[in-house]
């Protein structure tokens, strides 16, 4: 008696295989309608026709797949699906909307075995959920799959022809129109765009490689960071956001007093590196890229994080002036050499800290030293090194000098 309830199932089940095979329209239909409810589906570069197509051969792989003692079925239906999944990816389709998309696969087809299976078929139906379940499951593994995989083979894509498209602009001094223009559609940005760039070799390099990896999701995933390696430097540079001005146009935004931390990347913000917080325009990047180069090469053990040149002018004017042979420290130390006791000492204490704050009267309190005290010692000090602190072309030497 069992088997003949065991054979009379099976028998019962082929036939509302059967029938929903007879179906097809009718399930591609229900899907089709459903899933043009997902937003990014329904605006997808994906045709209508295409997705009932498609709907409707994967109902019949699904249902094939359903039938017993079939394994080379359930093989054709696997390949289907990752064929699928590979096509999904290539149109653009966002991972959350596939999901969305694929599970309605398992109501669809359980609703419609519902709409056609009779009351005493209840028991049948408890015992081959799990084989129905199992089915969608697998092909929606498949899916997945094979879109995961696809994506990650078109990023890799993406950022391969990226780079070659950074390091010819890179390797021009002064990149033309074109170029710009073909690098910029290449990285899907405004050739005129304002930019920010950073550079740093070593350690910190490496640092800013990692940070590049790790930027662009959560709140910040809608900037972009841009990569270039060349010549033991590392080269990272991104755009500025637009801000609407007071007519119709956008603009990048100007950085005030004090941006330049705010419109670094977080992962950024303390790397020891050259900093060029404003390019304007893509044809502008290999400069600012020499630029930060020689700011990198200013930094020093005490900085935590990018050095512009507003915050290290006087570190690039004494190492050109290094370079040309004038040593303006060199030159102040021989200037003071004739100091004695503790003068030199109270000297340089004196004039930095009115360098520092520009009034008699603040350097006074602030030394604890009565105002004519500090007027004798800036004389005393011009007198030895004949540099005039009342005149910032020769304050200018000082600070250049202590920089």
């Amino acid at each position: 008696m069992h088997n003949s309830d065991t054979s009379g199932h099976a028998a019962r089940w082929t036939e509302l295989v059967d029938q929903l095979e007879g179906r097809l329209d009718t399930l591609a239909q229900a899907f089709t309608t459903r899933v043009r409810e997902i937003p990014e589906y329904g605006e997808s570069q994906v045709t209508v026709l295409e997705i009932q197509e498609t709907a409707r051969e994967t109902f019949r792989r699904l249902i094939n797949g359903l039938r017993n003692g079939r394994t080379d079925s359930r093989d054709g239906l696997l390949d289907f699906a990752s064929d699928l999944g590979s096509k999904r990816a290539r149109a653009g389709i966002p991972p959350e909307s596939l999901t969305s998309a694929v599970r309605l696969d398992f109501s669809i087809l359980w609703a419609e075995l519902l709409e056609i299976a009779h009351t005493e078929d209840a028991a049948l139906l408890a015992t081959r959920v799990d084989q129905v379940w199992s089915v969608v499951d697998e092909f929606a593994t498949r899916t997945h799959t094979s879109y995961l995989t696809e994506r990650v083979r078109m990023a890799q894509e993406e950022s391969s022809i990226q780079r070659e498209f950074i390091a010819r602009l890179f390797n021009q001094s002064t990149p033309s129109q074109e170029t710009s223009t073909q690098v910029a559609s290449a990285l899907g940005i405004n050739p005129e765009s304002r930019f920010a760039l950073v550079a740093a070799s070593g350690e910190p390099g490496a640092r800013l490689r990692a940070a590049t990896s790790q930027f662009g999701s959560g709140q910040h995933a809608r900037q972009r960071l841009f990569l270039h390696e060349s010549g033991g430097n590392t080269y990272v540079f991104w755009a500025l956001p637009a801000v609407r001005t007071r007519g119709p146009e956008l603009r990048a935004e100007t950085p005030g007093p004090g941006a330049d931390s705010q419109q670094l990347p977080p992962g950024v913000v303390n790397i020891p590196c050259g900093y060029v917080p404003e390019v304007l325009g893509l044809r502008a990047l290999p400069g600012a890229a020499r630029t930060a180069e020689s700011l990198a090469a200013l930094l020093r053990p005490r900085d935590t994080g990018p050095l512009s040149a507003d915050s290290a002018w006087a570190r690039l004017a004494q190492q050109n002036l290094q370079d040309a042979g004038l040593d303006l420290a060199a030159e102040l130390e021989e200037a003071l050499a004739d100091c004695r006791g503790g003068e030199r000492e109270r000297l340089l204490e004196t004039v930095r800290n009115y360098l520092s704050t520009g009034n008699i009267t603040v350097t006074s309190e602030q030394l604890f030293c009565h105002r004519n005290t500090i007027l004798n010692r800036l004389n005393r000090f011009q007198e030895l090194t004949g540099i005039d602190l009342a005149v910032p072309a020769k304050t200018a030497r000082l600070v250049v000098a202590w920089a």
